[in-house]
């Protein structure tokens, strides 16, 4: 079933969710404090964000350009994780704050999740092609 962040605090008042899988700050923002007492902190769904470049126009560049545009992206990287995490953090303290017990995935957990995103990644390239096995591959580097 799905639940749009905007329903969740109505769904779980009314019994419908009694467990989901979101962010840290989707659960304090639906106060999911109110209604579920514990937290298994999976950082499935830190934030992220992407910056895409024309690479014909990026190409076109002078090399010290280029460089220059790749080392802004590479410190936007640390940044963005940096800042990711923290939101992360901050909004497991929140949680914490108002009665969550915040827990560490089990290894258990974690490979029974590493399944499904298996299972999930397969699926997704078996209708992209090579195209997306490619793309997959790139980020695997």
């Amino acid at each position: 079933m799905t639940v749009q962040a905007a329903e969740l605090s109505q769904a779980m008042a009314t019994g419908v969710v009694e467990s989901y899988m979101s962010s840290g700050s989707t659960g304090f923002d639906t106060k999911t404090y109110e209604h579920i007492k514990y937290w298994y902190d999976t950082q499935a769904w830190l934030p992220k964000n992407a910056l895409i470049v024309n690479k014909k126009a990026f190409d076109a560049l002078d090399k010290p350009t280029q460089d220059a545009v790749m080392k802004a992206a590479a410190d936007a990287e640390v940044r963005g994780w940096a800042a990711s995490k923290k939101v992360n953090t901050d909004s497991l303290d929140k949680l914490k704050a108002n009665g969550m017990n915040i827990v560490q995935p089990s290894a258990a957990l974690k490979a029974d999740m590493k399944k499904v995103g298996d299972t999930m990644l397969k699926e997704w390239l078996d209708k992209a092609g090579p195209e997306g096995t490619a793309m997959v591959d790139t980020f695997r580097k």
